[in-house]
């Protein structure tokens, strides 16, 4: 018997309008469309490819946003059960994540234990956080022979990330946004930082200051330029 493709697509950061027409295409011809769910109000992917979602059939996808790895683990393989359960019946599935797959989306663990259960699975590229938070300040993020650095504010090693030469991509800030702009000042690096959150979403703040930062925000991406310290 045929089985289905399962379909990871990209659904960039937040303006519907950078959805790329192949990801249009795969969410308009899939079977189902998988959403994931953090447990937040707000259910940003849904949010964005709404326009492409009526009259889908929709999968609910709990991903609880956990340290806790056993947590975590546990719950990619119950979503991958009830994903494979679709594809053994031959349904195609889009499943929706933010920004880029390949940019630290939750969503690659659970395509590994898909394909490993011996299903089709397929990658949809998409406009990562970074580059449209870039345009949005109207800044190159790398010229010329300049390197570029993505990191997760909350690794353990920002203090050594930050003395590496090169532009700088801080994401996954959480709670220690301040903590980063405490450190960039401490490291000689506020004044080339900037930051814009929720980018492409109604309430997107733009900072082109980073030092008028006053409170965290999750969906944030800093970029620190190395050229204007």
């Amino acid at each position: 018997m045929q089985k289905g493709t399962l379909y990871g697509v990209s659904v960039g950061p937040g303006d519907p309008e950078l959805l790329t027409q192949k990801a249009i295409r795969v969410i308009r011809e899939a079977d189902v469309v998988a959403v994931p769910n953090i447990g937040h109000k707000r259910q940003t992917a849904y949010e964005i490819a709404a326009e492409y979602l009526q009259g889908k059939e929709l999968l609910d996808c709990p991903t609880p946003m956990t340290k806790d790895r056993s947590a975590a683990e546990a719950s990619y393989e119950a979503i991958a059960d009830d994903l494979c359960a679709l594809l053994e019946v031959n349904k195609s599935v889009a499943y929706l994540c933010l920004g880029d797959i390949g940019i630290y989306s939750t969503y690659i663990y659970i395509h590994d234990i898909v394909r490993a259960r011996g299903y089709h699975a397929e990658i949809i590229p998409g406009v990562t956080s970074f580059s449209a938070a870039a345009a949005t300040l109207g800044i190159a993020l790398c010229e010329g022979p300049e390197r570029l650095i993505v990191a997760p504010v909350l690794a353990s090693d920002v203090d050594e990330v930050l003395t590496f030469p090169g532009n700088k991509v801080f994401m996954k800030s959480g709670k220690a946004l301040l903590e980063l702009r405490d450190k960039l000042k401490l490291s000689g690096q506020l004044d080339g930082a900037s930051m814009v959150a929720n980018c492409g979403l109604p309430d997107e703040k733009v900072f082109e200051h980073f030092s008028d930062v006053d409170n965290d925000d999750y969906f944030s991406v800093v970029i620190v330029k190395e050229d204007a310290r």
